[in-house]
Order: C-alpha cells, then sequence, then structure tokens
C-alpha cells in the first residue's frame, strides 16, 4: 500500500495554526497517548473491568477537529474508542479514568465504563458500543440543531467497518435528504478489527459512498495534525455557511490491536505484520508535531520536557483520584434509567 509523507505546511509557515495552537494540541496528543499507554498497565493490574481500545497512532483526528469547535453548543459523538474524545473535550483526565475504573467519581458515574464515556455539559455525548451505532443518533442530534435553527453542528465520528451496516446508510441518507449540519468523520485505520478494508468493502472509496447520499466530502491524511485541522476547518465552514453535512475520511493507523484482547506484543495477532506496523510508526503524528515544532524554533527542549513531564504528572493524579475515589452505592443503582 503506497503511503505519502504527512502534510505539513510550506515556506516554514504555521499556515492556519497559530503557534500557541499547535502547542497546545501537541500537549493534547501527549496526554492522550501517555494516557492509553496508562489504560493497558491498568487493566493487566485487574483494575479496569469490561474492554476497552486505545488510540494510539490516531490522536490527530481529536486534537485537529475538536479545538475547532465551538463547546459548549457543537456536539460530538463517537465510537467505542473514545478516552482521546472525552481528554480533547476538556473532560478532566481524573473523570475518565475514574468511569474506566467504575468509580462514582466516573463521568458517567462509573456505569458507563470505557466504551460509553459521556460528559454532556462539554457538548460529548457520548462513545458507543455498537459499531455504527453513533450515525443514527448523529442524525437525530443534527435535526435537533436544525430545528432549533443554531449555527452548532453535531460531529460524528466512526471507523470504516461502520460502512458496512445498513443503518449508517439509512441515517446517512436522511441526513443528506434533510440537509442536516452533521460533519462524518471517518476513522480509516484499515482495520474493521482484524479484516481489512480490501477484504471487506467491494467500494473501498467510502468519500464517493457519502456522495451518494447527497453528502459532500474529501479524503485527507489522519496521521497529519495540518491536514485534519485544514481539512475539517473547510468542512465546518462548509456546513455553518451552508447548513448541509459533511463527509471526511481520514486515513489513520491505530499502532495498537483493535482492542485489549487483540495484543500486538505477545504476537497474538496474525492480520497484519510488524512491518506494516513500523512503516506506519514513522508516521507517528506526535513525533512529527514535535519536529516540526523544533525545526521552527516554536518550542526549546526544555520546554518538551517540562510539557512531558506535566503530562505524566496529570495521568498519574488521574490514576491516584480513581483508586481512591467510591464505588457507585447499590441504591444507584436503578438512576438514570429513565427521563
Amino acid at each position: 500500500m503506497a503511503r505519502t509523507a504527512a502534510k505539513q505546511p510550506e515556506n516554514n509557515e504555521v499556515g492556519s495554526i497559530a503557534p500557541a495552537d499547535l502547542i497546545k494540541s501537541y500537549r493534547l496528543m501527549l496526554l492522550i497517548r501517555r494516557f492509553e499507554e496508562s489504560v493497558y498497565q491498568k487493566f493487566h493490574e485487574n483494575k479496569i473491568g469490561g474492554y476497552l481500545h486505545r488510540y494510539d497512532g490516531q490522536e490527530a483526528l481529536a486534537a485537529g477537529i475538536i479545538s475547532q469547535l465551538h463547546l459548549p453548543g457543537d456536539m460530538i459523538l463517537c465510537t467505542y474508542r473514545d478516552h482521546a474524545h472525552a481528554l480533547a473535550c476538556g473532560t478532566p483526565a481524573r473523570a475518565v479514568m475514574a468511569e474506566l475504573m467504575g468509580r462514582a467519581t466516573g463521568c458517567a458515574g462509573g456505569k458507563g465504563g470505557s466504551m460509553h464515556l459521556i460528559d454532556p455539559e462539554r457538548g460529548f455525548m457520548g462513545g458507543d458500543g455498537i459499531v455504527g451505532g453513533p450515525v443514527p443518533v448523529a442524525l437525530g442530534v443534527g435535526f435537533a440543531l436544525k430545528y432549533r435553527n443554531t449555527s452548532n453542528v453535531c460531529v460524528c465520528y466512526f471507523g470504516d467497518g461502520a460502512m458496512n451496516q445498513g443503518g449508517v446508510h439509512e441515517a446517512m441518507n436522511m441526513v443528506g435528504l434533510y440537509k442536516l449540519p452533521v460533519l462524518f468523520i471517518l476513522e480509516n485505520n484499515q482495520f474493521a478489527m482484524g479484516t481489512s478494508v480490501q477484504r471487506s468493502t467491494g467500494q473501498p472509496d467510502f468519500v464517493l459512498k457519502a456522495n451518494a447520499h447527497g453528502i459532500q466530502g474529501e479524503k485527507a491524511d489522519g496521521m497529519s495534525l495540518f491536514s485534519v485541522h485544514d481539512a475539517a476547518e473547510r468542512a465546518l465552514h462548509h456546513i455553518r455557511t451552508t447548513g448541509e453535512a459533511y463527509f471526511l475520511e481520514m486515513d489513520c493507523y491505530r499502532f495498537v490491536g483493535h482492542g485489549i484482547g487483540d495484543d500486538n506484543t505477545k504476537g497474538w495477532t496474525t492480520y497484519r505484520s510488524e512491518e506494516d506496523i513500523e512503516q506506519w510508526r514513522k508516521r507517528d503524528p506526535i513525533h512529527s508535531l514535535k519536529d516540526y515544532l523544533i525545526e521552527r524554533n516554536l518550542l526549546s527542549a526544555q520546554k518538551f520536557e517540562e510539557i512531558d513531564q506535566e503530562v505524566q504528572e496529570e495521568v498519574k493524579d488521574s490514576i491516584s483520584f480513581a483508586e481512591s475515589s467510591p464505588e457507585p452505592p447499590l441504591d444507584s443503582l436503578y438512576d438514570h434509567l429513565y427521563s
């Protein structure tokens, strides 16, 4: 599979992203990576129940898009690979970690776990454990935003495997038909669990499929913060000025397995090679952004070290907070079942 270098602004220009915002995005992406690394350890310490999916390698998709939203106001929906999106929306690392550990101080009161994080006050309408599940929900959210005559946007993240789900196309058809303010983000990390796009999809041009539903779209490099940011900027402008949906296919790659049971580090994975993973790792969005900031003297080596220490301390603090937090009381078992 041919790969292109991550897109960077030319002529030493920062492009449409201010230096301060670049540094902020770098810190967020590093926080996401360190957080994800820590949950792997905590799961194997039996501190996290259920299941979990990490975001290593896809950090630019959360940082480059959610940073441009109007929060609160705009709304975000995503898949079960949702820790990054919650952190990008501003949900404290403490609340995310506590939720993963099933504690009452978690963002869903300890009842949602890894796959069902939610923080409506910050515009994060939650992760969804069903493949393609957030897309029909985005139809409803988009209809509500249009009905209320707002300029807000619903951003809906989902994976390449979801594009084979009938409900996804039914929902996208209605979004295109009703001209709703929805930004679809297809996180094409090349595999639906262990099945490659080439082995599961007769027509791998996902933008073409969105066009069939009356939705404009484009493809972008999901391994580059700059490419993600620029594509999202165009898409959001289109939606806010026309009120109509837009579709972005982001090519990306997860450096770890699909989920906690798909462990590359122990040689269990047979559907992709170590060589393939290493080729994609050469385009690590965090390392690429760090190199860019160093080359243009936007951040010193000392400042990089300070950011890394801050992030590590924030993750450690979230773990301590979660481990010392109480579990939900038994009398809360039936809370929030009905509105």
